[in-house]
C-alpha cells in the first residue's frame, strides 16, 4: 500500500505533457505535519498540487463505496476534512473543499 504513490510517480513520469500530474501521484500522501510517506516532508515542502490531490483523494475515499463500507455521511467526511486543517492537510486547499462540501447541498459530490 505505501509503495503506490512511488509507482505511480513511475507510471506518470512517462506523460510529459502533464508535469505536476508524477509529482502529485508521489507526494499525495504526505501529511501538512510531517508524518506521511513516502518521504515525510511538511508544509510548504509538499507541492502544491500533492497538497490539493491530497485532500480530493481523501474526500473521494470518504464518499465512495467500498468493499469494507458504503460511503460516509457528507457531515461526517466534513468533519473529518475540517479536524485534519493543519495536520494532515495544507488549510488552504482543506478550507477550499469545506467551502465546496457546503455548496453541495444535495450532495452530489459523492461517487
Amino acid at each position: 500500500m505505501k509503495t503506490h504513490p512511488l509507482r505511480g510517480y513511475e507510471i506518470l513520469s512517462e506523460i510529459e505533457s502533464l508535469q505536476e500530474l508524477p509529482v502529485g501521484a508521489r507526494w499525495h500522501h504526505e501529511r501538512y505535519d510531517g508524518k506521511g510517506y513516502p518521504d515525510g516532508i511538511s508544509g510548504e515542502k509538499i507541492p502544491l498540487f500533492a497538497r490539493i490531490i491530497a485532500v480530493a483523494d481523501s474526500y473521494d475515499t470518504m464518499t465512495s463505496n467500498r468493499s469494507y463500507r458504503k460511503y460516509l455521511p457528507q457531515n461526517v467526511v466534513r468533519e473529518e476534512i475540517e479536524k485534519n486543517i493543519g495536520t494532515q492537510f495544507d488549510p488552504i486547499p482543506a478550507k477550499i473543499m469545506l467551502e465546496i462540501i457546503d455548496s453541495d447541498t444535495e450532495y452530489r459530490l459523492h461517487e
